[in-house]
């Protein structure tokens, strides 16, 4: 039997029953966004600079900004929604189904398990100490190193 739960969320309260019937898990997800479905990442940026889905159907929107930007996630198409553990995707599942979301669902144990199940993945950009004084430096030891020493 389906549990009820409620779910505080911006000055609200919302009673939604969930069920298996709205989560999938990410082997599902993929084949599901491989066909079109659209995965919403609710995640804060800089979570998702660290790692993120390496899918091509993503929109990203941080659970904290999801009362005031769901409109821009199409209400007629499947949509999967995705966190770090399947927690925070799980409130925003609630909220979106609440706001009339009937194919919105929660993709179980976020991106951990997408990763541990092997499913592509973006790992942010990790530059070398120093790099970046390489690059408008150069190489050279001329006037670059007398202002690099000055520093």
């Amino acid at each position: 039997m389906p549990q009820h739960e409620e779910l505080k969320y911006p000055n609200r309260l919302y009673m939604i029953t969930m069920n298996n019937n709205h989560e999938v898990n990410p082997a599902k997800a993929l084949a599901m966004i491989q066909k079109g479905a659209l995965l919403v990442d609710v995640r804060e940026p800089n979570e998702v600079s660290k790692k993120s889905f390496d899918v091509s159907n993503i929109m990203l929107i941080p659970l904290r900004e999801l009362n005031k930007r769901f409109n821009e996630i199409p209400v007629d198409r499947t949509v999967i929604i995705a966190c770090y553990s399947g927690n925070r995707s799980l409130m925003a599942t609630r909220f979106l189904m609440s706001h009339g979301y009937t194919q919105a669902l929660n993709m179980q144990q976020g991106i951990v398990r997408w990763e541990k199940e092997g499913h592509p993945i973006k790992n942010g950009l990790k530059q070398k100490s120093g790099s970046l004084l390489k690059q408008f430096f150069g190489k050279s030891e001329g006037n670059g190193g007398a202002i690099l020493a000055q520093l």
